[in-house]
């Protein structure tokens, strides 16, 4: 069974999210941690709870995601997981990272590519690769059917969506994505999105304003 803990980093408040087992070990996904402080805080909790990092992933590559890809690979020898469709983003994050006063030294290690129907497992546990772009090109959410929980990234949040005018953006495919996508899930399946509180599919068919006139 799989624990899920997130933190809040950056100045952009994004969430970072750990998912480990019993056995202790663990997956890293979007690390935000900006700072030395915020990354001293990672590592002290992974050490205190004495879990062992096996997997770094990015639901997508916005620069708030990524701030931590390149501590994670230093530290715990974790190469990323990504889209492929999410190399650009990861690409161009360091000049957003400029853009938006908030400088850092990106990820430089090896990709490996996931795509929709892929399996992550950690153990015995699963998480199912669910595409769902609109927000950026390659955005993949983490699916875990066992436990009724999928890790959202910027798609779908507690009475909003991700936003679309950031390059790679577009509005008409983020909510077919959401519709087609997330939506199909079951109405108890908890979202942890990249930003703010957790909600469930079922509460955002009937109270989203972006969706609750055509929800199904």
């Amino acid at each position: 069974m799989l624990t899920v803990h997130h933190f809040e980093f950056s100045p952009i408040m994004e969430n970072t999210y750990l998912l480990y087992n019993e056995n202790g070990d663990c997956l890293v996904i979007d690390p935000g941690c900006y700072d030395e402080r915020e990354e001293r805080y990672l590592k002290h909790f992974i050490t205190e709870h004495r879990l062992l990092p096996r997997q770094l992933l990015n639901t997508h590559c916005h620069l708030d995601h990524v701030f931590g890809n390149r501590y994670v690979h230093e530290t715990w020898g974790l190469e990323l997981y990504i889209h492929p469709d999410e190399k650009i983003v990861l690409d161009y994050a360091p000049m957003a990272g400029e853009r938006w006063n908030l400088p850092f030294r990106n990820y430089n290690g090896p990709l490996h590519y996931l795509r929709g129907g892929d399996i992550v497992r950690l153990g015995t546990d699963e998480l199912k690769v669910i595409e769902a772009p609109g927000h950026s090109p390659g955005h993949i959410c983490f699916y875990c059917e066992a436990q009724q929980f999928v890790i959202g990234g910027d798609v779908l949040f507690r009475r909003s969506i991700g936003r679309t005018d950031l390059p790679g953006g577009n509005h008409t495919q983020l909510l077919n994505s959401i519709r087609t996508q997330l939506f199909t899930l079951p109405d108890t399946v908890r979202v942890y999105p990249g930003h703010g509180e957790s909600t469930t599919i079922g509460f955002e068919k009937k109270h989203n304003p972006f969706l609750v006139d055509d929800s199904l």
